[in-house]
């Protein structure tokens, strides 16, 4: 019971081992409200750590649809390289041919589809060969969509 007052008085007029729990506590409280650089680069470090860990993990449980998604992959993109190459053709067909401009409109068609595919083609190429930064890259191009469909 005594001990009980004595802990009191100290902490009243404050005892070294009063003092001692203040300022430990004060301390611990105040380095729990600053999140200094070192914790974010090291949470960040976490975060890229487990998400490429997922892709693998989800590459390794999803092995079976590898040929479908390279069917896709080679299907998008080729359609994508066509119309490209049909507008580079026509253009230059174009300048060695005297044309009522159809073929000057064919490419400006066919290069207009081809840059409406490119956010998509870009993520297809960016899964195959850049897996672990697929999240900046959709970003970006779900960012370059949204802009392209006034979004």
């Amino acid at each position: 019971m005594f001990g009980g007052i004595g802990s009191f008085f100290g902490k009243l007029f404050g005892t070294d081992k009063a003092l001692g729990g203040i300022v430990d506590g004060v301390a611990n409280s105040l380095d729990k409200l600053v999140y200094t650089d070192e914790e974010k680069a090291e949470d960040h470090a976490k975060s890229v750590t487990e998400a490429r860990r997922m892709v693998v993990d989800w590459m390794a449980a999803t092995s079976g649809q590898n040929l479908a998604r390279r069917l896709i992959a080679l299907a998008i993109t080729g359609v994508w390289l066509g119309m490209y190459l049909l507008s580079v053709m026509a253009n230059m067909i174009a300048v060695f041919v005297e044309t009522d401009d159809k073929l000057v409109e064919l490419s400006i068609i066919a290069r207009n589809s081809a840059n409406d595919m490119g956010s998509a083609v870009m993520l297809i190429l960016a899964f195959y060969f850049a897996a672990p930064h697929m999240g900046d890259i959709a970003s970006a191009a779900l960012g370059k969509m949204k802009t392209d469909r006034g979004g």
